[in-house]
């Protein structure tokens, strides 16, 4: 079973897919941690797409396009997969239609996870880390006890390029104008579920399931 996690940057799609793959027993195979992985590494993907994700813009299809495709090859993937941050285009969505069908394969549902775009900019520009020891932090949610300093470790805490406001409304634009035309492309397919993104992590659970069941 193949299903696609929909959404704009902040709208839960990580968090979602994780507990899905808990309760499913898929691999949830999330197109941001496979770029980090290829940073760390050093490759030559990694290295190309950098230049784009540092911006808040998106990695050319080619780029992402290949590394999913790499990793849902892989063995532990051969039942299935929840993909999460993947496809982002149409031309990617194409792609991956095209290459699950010379295997005999297909998406079988594509839920979308809906919220508003004032939630997503509270969601994502408040996010701060600290220096030393990474530990994550949110102005509204889940604030320092004392601003600008981790409560772990005493660290300065900062925010990275792509969760200033600036840069964050830039990624939500470019979301908004190149992934919103999937919705369309698989609601023609009968596959598209749609559902509200906002409130607590267990009732949008309870949501997601309720979609893929019926």
């Amino acid at each position: 079973m193949y299903v696609i996690l929909l959404g704009a940057p902040g709208a839960g799609k990580g968090t979602q897919a994780a507990i899905l793959a808990q309760e499913t027993g898929l691999v949830h195979v999330a197109s941001g941690d496979l770029f980090r992985q290829a940073l760390e590494k050093g490759t030559e993907l990694g290295l190309k797409a950098k230049s784009y994700m540092e911006k808040g813009a998106l990695v050319p299809d080619e780029i992402t396009t290949q590394m999913v495709l790499d990793r849902i090859a892989a063995p532990d993937c051969q039942k299935g997969a929840i993909l999460d941050g993947f496809p982002r285009t149409l031309g990617q969505a194409k792609a991956l239609d095209q290459t699950l069908k010379q295997q005999k394969k297909a998406i079988d549902k594509v839920v979308y996870i809906k919220v508003s775009e004032d939630e997503l900019l509270k969601r994502l520009s408040g996010r701060w880390i600290c220096r030393n020891c990474q530990a994550v932090y949110h102005i509204i949610s889940s604030p320092p006890k004392v601003k600008g300093k981790c409560d772990r470790c005493g660290g300065e805490l900062y925010q990275r390029p792509d969760d200033t406001v600036e840069t964050v409304k830039k990624r939500l634009e470019v979301y908004f104008a190149q992934t919103a035309p999937l919705i369309d492309y698989y609601e023609k397919q009968g596959k598209l579920r749609e559902i509200n993104g906002e409130g607590n992590a267990s009732e949008v659970t309870r949501r997601i399931v309720s979609a893929l069941k019926n």
